[in-house]
């Protein structure tokens, strides 16, 4: 072990609880994939010896979380215009456009909103993943607001402030038929597909990841209906997978829902993002008006 390593030891206080689930929730500037390669790796140990992420702890049991340096990045910074709604010197808040994915993945390691952000700011907290000062995400297809946290504590305040399920996120979303009743929560577990692991289904509860989303209709809209939704939860293509499961699917989305001639992708829009500033604890919200192809798409059907 070098003395770059860093090493945190505590004692479980939480029973029940994965091995990884615990330790991302006491560690939040460690992403739970992170937390699940170091488990992997074996950096991580209970009661000295190695174990899988799954495991469910006992009250007692005693952690080891050995933290490596992270390798170099490789993140290129790339002079992709941004549409910046505010900034000062703890948030960057943008107004994300559809196509331009947010993170480096394998085979797309280039023209990421991470490359645009590293170009535009310098000094930005490094979360382990190529994601600098990105604390959640949007869909590669999916418009609207993003926040990005310029130094680590306010990384480290707005990662709580979504674990805590106080952010105010609220979507413009449009889907085929006449949804009622015009209010409604959908609760439904939120897992892998077993028959296409790249996409994601409505599962059995204990197969699954807790999800509930709220919606109301804003208005019916030729053979369609435009929501205000309100994700609680922020499962890997939650609001899509919701709607889809209850008959109602995203119009021109290709993956959960159907293909519209109006609309080249999903019609789904960050309107709205509100939480509390983390350097001053004043609440702060910003809107994103509807981008043109997506008002094109609703006169045309309308």
């Amino acid at each position: 072990m070098t003395n770059s390593i860093k090493e945190y030891r505590l004692v479980v206080d939480e029973p029940g609880v994965r091995l990884d689930k615990y330790v991302s929730e006491r560690y939040p500037e460690f992403s739970r994939t992170r937390v699940q390669r170091l488990i992997a790796d074996g950096y991580i140990r209970v009661n000295d010896r190695v174990a899988k992420a799954g495991l469910k702890l006992n009250a007692g049991d005693r952690l080891t979380v050995n933290v490596p340096p992270l390798p170099p990045t490789t993140l290129v910074p790339e002079a992709i215009p941004l549409h910046i709604i505010y900034e000062d010197d703890d948030l960057l808040v943008i107004d994300k456009p559809a196509g331009l994915t947010v993170h480096p993945a394998p085979g797309h390691r280039s023209h990421t909103l991470a490359n645009a952000i590293v170009a535009h700011l310098s000094g930005l907290p490094d979360s382990g993943n190529l994601r600098p000062g990105i604390v959640h995400r949007l869909d590669r297809d999916t418009s609207g607001v993003m926040v990005v946290a310029r130094n680590g504590a306010a990384q480290l305040n707005l990662i709580n402030q979504f674990k805590a399920r106080s952010v105010v996120k609220a979507y413009l979303v449009l889907v085929r038929g006449h949804l009622t009743p015009e209010e409604g929560i959908i609760e439904a577990p939120i897992g892998r597909d077993r028959s296409h692991r790249e996409r994601m289904a409505v599962v059995a509860e204990d197969k699954g990841r807790e999800a509930r989303t709220e919606y109301r209709v804003v208005d019916y809209i030729g053979d369609c209906t435009l929501l205000e939704v309100r994700p609680e939860t922020g499962r890997t293509h939650q609001i899509r997978v919701h709607l889809a499961a209850i008959g109602y699917p995203v119009a021109g989305d290709k993956v959960y829902g159907v293909k519209s001639p109006h609309l080249p992708r999903q019609f789904v829009h960050a309107a709205r993002l509100g939480f509390h500033h983390p350097a001053t604890g004043e609440y702060v919200e910003f809107t994103s008006e509807l981008p043109a192809d997506l008002a094109q798409a609703l006169r045309d059907i309308g």
